[in-house]
C-alpha cells in the first residue's frame, strides 16, 4: 500500500511517499542500533525516527530527492502526521493477518 505524509516546509505543504519497506527497517537499525520491534509505544524519538526512515526509503525507491535532516523533518511534521502513519500501519497488519488466515 502506498501512503503519503504531509510536512510543511517554509509554509508550503510538501507531500512525500511514506511506506514500510525493508529499506526503512535497515535505515532505522543503522540510525539507532535498534530493531523496529524494540520501539516502545511511548518512545516519541524512535517512533518519529522510524517515520523519517520510511519516508527516506520510499523516496529513494520512487526516485524522489529527499535531503531533509531528521531534526528538520521533525520540525515540519504536524503531530497528526505521526498518528496517521501508525494508525495506517495497524490497519495494514490486520489486513495482512486476515489474508494469511483465509
Amino acid at each position: 500500500m502506498k501512503k503519503q505524509v504531509k510536512i510543511f516546509v517554509n509554509g508550503k505543504e510538501l507531500v512525500l511517499p511514506c511506506r514500510l519497506t525493508l529499506g526503512a527497517m535497515l535505515r532505522f537499525k543503522q540510525e539507532t542500533g535498534k530493531d523496529i520491534t524494540e520501539i516502545a509505544k511511548d518512545d516519541v524519538l524512535n517512533l518519529l525516527k522510524f517515520v523519517w526512515c520510511c519516508v527516506a526509503s520510499a523516496c529513494s525507491a520512487d526516485g524522489i530527492s529527499f535531503d531533509i535532516s531528521f531534526e528538520r523533518f521533525a520540525d515540519c511534521l504536524p503531530p497528526e502526521g505521526l498518528t496517521e502513519f501508525y494508525d495506517g500501519i495497524g490497519a495494514e497488519k490486520k489486513t495482512a493477518a486476515k489474508t494469511v488466515t483465509q
